[in-house]
């Protein structure tokens, strides 16, 4: 399992970084806002930290910004991948980015019939929202487990961003399940290194 880090944040990349984890970034608008950054600054220097992709997203609604906004996005790092809502205009864009050879990304997934569509539409990653799907009473992991066996019976190739994991469980479930990449925080990171049992040994140390 990948680990793209949510983030705007170019000092929490580089931390991530040094541990070894930062297999790419998944940015957001909202995210860049709360920083306090330029979002497109924040793309092109996060990109300029990792290897792997970075996730971004335009802000327009209709077709023809879509795209002019995402061809724009698409020149800001080496591995920038476009994130589109699973939504038919959106897909039609997307058709329309890969003959141009840019990477879509399916976000905002809540169904697996969204899933389906996006994985036809042949995008490189689709991201079900893990977090936004517990809020509303449903179990959103299980929306990744229905993924993956319709991703499994039709052999597609579209890649698996399991996106708003709240907490290490998630992070543990998306991998037992077989995930391709979890959208992870630095928090939710940090927390994946602790258990008491740990605590307790590095205390034990100090005595």
């Amino acid at each position: 399992m990948r680990f793209f880090l949510e983030s705007a944040v170019a000092d929490e990349a580089k931390k991530v970084r040094e541990w070894g984890l930062l297999d790419g970034v998944w940015l957001s608008a909202a995210a860049a806002e709360k920083a306090g950054v330029d979002y497109r600054r924040a793309a092109r220097e996060l990109s300029s930290l990792t290897d792997g992709p970075v996730c971004v997203g335009p802000v327009s609604t209709d077709a023809k910004g879509m795209y002019k906004e995402a061809r724009e996005l698409a020149k800001l790092g080496k591995d920038i991948v476009v994130q589109l809502p699973a939504q038919p205009e959106a897909m039609r864009v997307a058709r329309l980015l890969a003959q141009d050879q840019v990477a879509v990304c399916a976000a905002g997934c809540y169904s697996a019939a969204q899933a389906l569509i996006a994985a036809k539409s042949n995008v490189s990653y689709v991201a079900p929202a893990v977090g936004a799907l517990d809020d509303v009473g449903s179990i959103g992991m299980d929306l990744v487990e229905q993924i993956i066996r319709v991703y499994d019976n039709y052999g597609f190739q579209t890649q698996i961003v399991v996106a708003e994991l709240r907490n290490p469980i998630h992070v543990l479930d998306a991998a037992l399940m077989g995930a391709d990449v979890a959208a992870i925080s630095t928090a939710v990171i940090e927390q994946l290194f602790r258990h008491p049992l740990s605590d307790e040994l590095l205390a034990g140390r100090e005595r």
